[in-house]
């Protein structure tokens, strides 16, 4: 008989960086730390699920008093279930897609494979899967040649550049001087960030479809490889037309909540990559966007940016992607490196041929370092349902809480 879901733990975790990283999504703004908040599941028979929802800070504190009515009590290997629940809570607001990856996690465990077999079409084993350097700010080329030479010399082939200047001019100039220093066998991809643009701290260059065309002809002069989200996240209709355009691929699909924002992206034929973070719509949505991409001929590659968490899910879904490819890995030096990006587990590096290592162990092989975790974690909710039913008992009442019970076991 499969467990169920008896107890759920959050943390709010905090690592530092060395130094502060300046994200090109968020002009102006400096991080200083890789937030997140950390979740564990662990069901009646022992088991343990666990993921890790990127944040800001500690803006989810009142998060655990909606999941433990929510997702208390169901079966560990209800995948459907879990995904209605959430999206259940979602109707309050709350988008925690994040939260599947526990599951899968428990999944692969019960199985007794890694995820990546279980998103498969054909169970194979995979061990390793090439990636590109994928930058994070906007840097101008002085200071980028040395961290061209230091992804060669780790043996990546290719990078991924941020261009948010305020002119043309200026995004053009520097992916002319990234080719002109890596040479034509170098791939080169290009993020405008403009699907999900932030204008909090400092103005963002926003982007109409005429720059992006302009934009786009210059990436086809210097074979860049694909170009993302050039436009809006929603908009559809520019971007198939941008399509027509211009040769290079147009990339995009990573802050999509669910199949119903992606859909009309298939549709409308706005995208030739597509880049699902599981961590935004979970692995069950990324591995549908995965199987239109096979069926239509088109290009599947996560998008990374974030935690250990979202580093190791996605490489679960792009390891299941038996078409190969490049899967991004997030670096940034000196500040957003692998030990801060992975922050409670072991870093994972890449190796001498550009490639990185696809965890074999049962569930997603995440190994949560404790010391760290209580180092940089800080738990702020547990949920049992002794804890649930003390609560709702004193929120309203006995005799509602036993009528609420007995309603829950008859649903």
């Amino acid at each position: 008989m499969t467990g169920r879901i008896e107890r759920i733990e959050l943390r709010h975790v905090n690592v530092p960086l060395t130094e502060p990283f300046w994200p090109s999504w968020i002009p102006g703004y400096p991080q200083t730390h890789v937030a997140q908040t950390f979740a564990r599941f662990v069901t009646s028979d022992g088991l343990v699920g666990e993921t890790a929802g990127p944040a800001f800070t500690t803006e989810r504190r009142g998060l655990g008093d909606l999941l433990g009515g929510f997702l208390l009590g169901l079966p560990a290997d209800d995948m459907d279930g879990f995904r209605k629940r959430l999206r259940e809570g979602s109707y309050l607001g709350w988008r925690n897609w994040w939260l599947e990856a526990a599951m899968w996690d428990l999944a692969g465990k019960m199985a007794g494979k890694p995820v990546y077999k279980l998103l498969q079409q054909h169970e194979q084993t995979v061990s390793r899967v090439r990636v590109y350097a994928s930058s994070g700010s906007l840097r101008p080329l002085a200071e980028r040649r040395p961290y061209l030479d230091d992804i060669r010399g780790k043996g990546i082939g290719a990078v991924k550049i941020r261009v948010k200047y305020d002119t043309l001019a200026e995004d053009l100039a520097i992916v002319r001087g990234v080719r002109a220093a890596v040479g034509d066998d170098f791939t080169i991809g290009v993020d405008a960030n403009q699907g999900w643009p932030v204008s909090l701290f400092r103005r963002n260059p926003d982007w109409d479809l005429e720059r992006a065309t302009a934009f786009g002809r210059g990436c086809d002069d210097l074979n860049v490889a694909w170009l993302e989200e050039p436009l809006d996240m929603h908009d559809w209709h520019g971007m198939a037309e941008l399509r027509r355009r211009v040769r290079t691929t147009i990339a995009g699909g990573e802050l999509h909540g669910g199949w119903h924002e992606l859909q009309p992206l298939f549709e409308h034929d706005s995208l030739g990559k597509y880049q699902p973070d599981a961590m935004f719509c979970g692995l069950t949505v990324s591995k549908r966007v995965m199987d239109e991409c096979r069926r239509r001929g088109l290009v599947f590659s996560p998008h990374t940016w974030s935690n250990g968490f979202n580093m190791f899910v996605n490489l679960h879904a792009f390891a299941a992607w038996e078409q190969g490819g490049l899967l991004e890995y997030p670096y940034e030096p000196p500040g957003f490196v692998p030990a801060a990006r992975e922050g409670i587990m072991p870093p994972l590096l890449t190796n001498p041929d550009g490639t990185i290592d696809v965890p074999q162990e049962p569930g997603l092989g995440v190994r949560i370092d404790e010391r760290l975790l209580r180092r940089y974690g800080k738990r702020f909710h547990v949920s049992t349902p002794a804890r649930v039913a003390l609560h709702t008992i004193r929120e309203k009442g006995l005799k509602a809480a036993l009528q609420l019970k007995k309603a829950k076991q008859i649903a």
